[in-house]
């Protein structure tokens, strides 16, 4: 069964960093056609924040890109989200995401970590 458990959220100052943490249990990061992380804030819909997918390098949303970095560590089976410079527009929940295709695409989710960017 996989499950994917973030942590590493919090309350930080603007212009602060974070690093958000993704295990992943049940299966290698290596088996999984692609990762992301996701947020959503009060309010709005779900949006995509940084993405891997197929061994190729990461996309990012325009609203963070050259500020947040995500990397992978096959060893730990662990993704994560490097977030620098950060706003309060980036106050959210923040999720994992893993997806697995096979006949059928198949996402999963973690249970999503708080960041709140305070002015």
């Amino acid at each position: 069964q996989v499950q994917l458990a973030e942590s590493g959220g919090g309350l930080v100052q603007a212009g602060g960093s974070l690093r958000l943490s993704c295990v992943a249990s049940g299966r290698s990061l290596f088996s999984f056609n692609a990762m992301g992380w996701y947020r959503q804030a009060p309010g709005k819909q779900r949006e995509l924040v940084a993405h891997i997918a197929g061994g190729s390098k990461a996309q990012y949303a325009d609203s963070v890109n050259g500020r947040f970095t995500m990397s992978t560590d096959n060893v730990e089976n662990t993704v994560y989200l490097h977030l620098n410079n950060l706003k309060p527009e980036d106050t959210a929940v923040y999720y994992c995401n893993a997806q697995l295709t096979t006949w059928l695409k198949i996402d999963y989710w973690g249970q999503g970590t708080q960041v709140t960017v305070s002015s």
